[in-house]
């Protein structure tokens, strides 16, 4: 799928009344094949006592709070050999969440007998600055951001390796989706720091006018109408079906009732939003592979969902179709009797993501009349006013582009290229070499095979 995750994006922009969906999501070479989160993979638990604000020095900035990553040393060479140490840059969930879920790391660590460090970005998971008040207000809020996040990294990684006496040892970022764009603009902003990065899954075009508005929604769309055109054309015109029928007296009750609800939605573009998901993330986790990353899975799932919609004859009814699609993000295990469409659980902490796309990660889509999603463009007045309403903070649509660049695509990929190997790294320069030259090559030999998802840049 393409890049957009990242978490992971303001999906549901074409939307009113959608909440804002995270960005959190590695492509499959990032991701374990195991159907399971309950991983093999073992690592030892600390945390890190870090400065609240970075960039400022009143009284305030100085207060400290518990920043949790975890390690795993079962391979590196220890700091004699100058054995390098691999960085998970932390996205917007629990840590525990991605260490069991990047397997590539765990895959390459023995190759390079290298340490292994998940950082938990903060605000999320245990990192929480102001304890369970984290979330309570603006006021609290205003210190995440990703440029704080970055901070947080080099702060804590210079500790460690002072704590290890490694200080020679070469520091290699990775990151999927959020967590690719903050490994890109940590190697980016702290080039003293980290050797390289491996920056999988990250949008970090799309902000500004950087990308057609529209790529998001027709990436998607085609991910459907190129496994089955029936299938793109019964969800396309299943959206006005299920507005239609939910306007009519008691129309909302039968949908419920149909779609096997815990409750009877308030609205129903709860319902809407339901399947929305499903067909979003679906696509976002269209991998190769069965997977429990987000849910669930089974091999090719917008595949599976297709067969479904299609096995129905032509004259079955449009939204017994896209339900039963729907069930393949949502019980594919088949363990789910009935479903909740408003005030669902958060089990991995991802709220927190509602405010950074309300500040900074300003990222604007449109649905264009070639998807398979209602046509809508995107209001920015529409979207400042529920910031403002929710959280009392105005987003800043350029700032990205301000911070890491984007528009001289040319400029910023000279600093790319000047960035990969510091020679200034005199001690691991030869092993950084080997190291980056091979991750490279493995990159493109697994796009080359295939297991990438359909659209996903490099």
């Amino acid at each position: 799928m393409a890049s957009f995750l990242p978490i992971l994006l303001q999906f549901f922009c074409c939307i009113s009344a959608i909440e804002a969906i995270p960005i959190f999501l590695p492509p499959p070479s990032l991701l374990q094949s195991k159907p399971s989160l309950k991983s093999n993979v073992s690592y030892k638990t600390h945390f890190f006592p870090q400065v609240l604000d970075h960039f400022t020095f009143v009284p305030q900035s100085y207060k400290l709070f518990q920043q949790k990553y975890l390690t795993n040393s079962e391979y590196w060479g220890g700091p004699s050999t100058k054995a390098p140490i691999f960085v998970y840059a932390g996205n917007e969930g629990k840590i525990e969440w991605f260490a069991d879920n990047t397997g590539f790391m765990f895959d390459i660590a023995p190759k390079f007998r290298a340490l292994l460090v998940f950082i938990e970005h903060r605000f999320y998971g245990e990192s929480l600055p102001f304890g369970k008040d984290s979330s309570n207000s603006s006021a609290t809020l205003g210190y995440l951001s990703s440029q704080q996040a970055l901070a947080d990294y080099a702060t804590l990684i210079l500790s460690l390796k002072k704590n290890l006496s490694a200080q020679d040892c070469p520091v290699v970022v990775f990151g999927g989706s959020y967590g690719g764009m903050l490994a890109a603009w940590f190697r980016l902003k702290y080039p003293h720091i980290v050797l390289g990065a491996l920056s999988s899954s990250a949008p970090i075009l799309q902000f500004d006018d950087l990308t057609p508005l529209t790529s998001f929604y027709d990436t998607v769309s085609k991910a459907y109408k190129d496994s089955s055109t029936n299938c793109f054309d019964v969800i396309k015109k299943s959206w006005d079906e299920l507005i239609l029928l939910g306007s009519e007296e008691e129309g909302l009750l039968k949908i419920c009732r149909n779609f096997r609800a815990c409750k009877t939605a308030s609205s129903v573009y709860s319902v809407r939003n339901w399947l929305w998901e499903a067909f979003i993330y679906t696509a976002m986790v269209n991998y190769p592979v069965k997977a429990n990353f987000l849910k669930p899975l089974p091999a090719n799932p917008v595949k599976e969902m297709c067969r479904i919609i299609d096995s129905y004859p032509p004259e079955a009814d449009t939204l017994t179709k896209v339900f039963a699609a729907a069930s393949v993000y949502f019980n594919y295990s088949g363990t789910e009797k009935c479903f909740e469409f408003e005030n669902r659980r958060d089990p991995h902490g991802l709220s927190g993501w509602n405010y950074q796309a309300c500040t900074e990660m300003v990222m604007p889509m449109s649905c264009s009349e070639q998807s398979m999603f209602p046509p809508d463009n995107y209001n920015y007045t529409e979207k400042a006013e529920s910031c403002m309403l929710e959280f009392g903070v105005q987003p800043r649509p350029h700032w990205i582009t301000t911070e890491f660049g984007g528009h001289d695509r040319n400029g910023i990929g000279k600093i790319w290229k000047q960035h990969n190997i510091l020679k200034r790294h005199v001690g691991p320069l030869e092993q950084g070499r080997e190291l980056i030259t091979w991750i490279s090559g493995l990159r493109r030999k697994t796009i080359q095979t295939g297991l990438l998802s359909r659209g996903d840049r490099k």
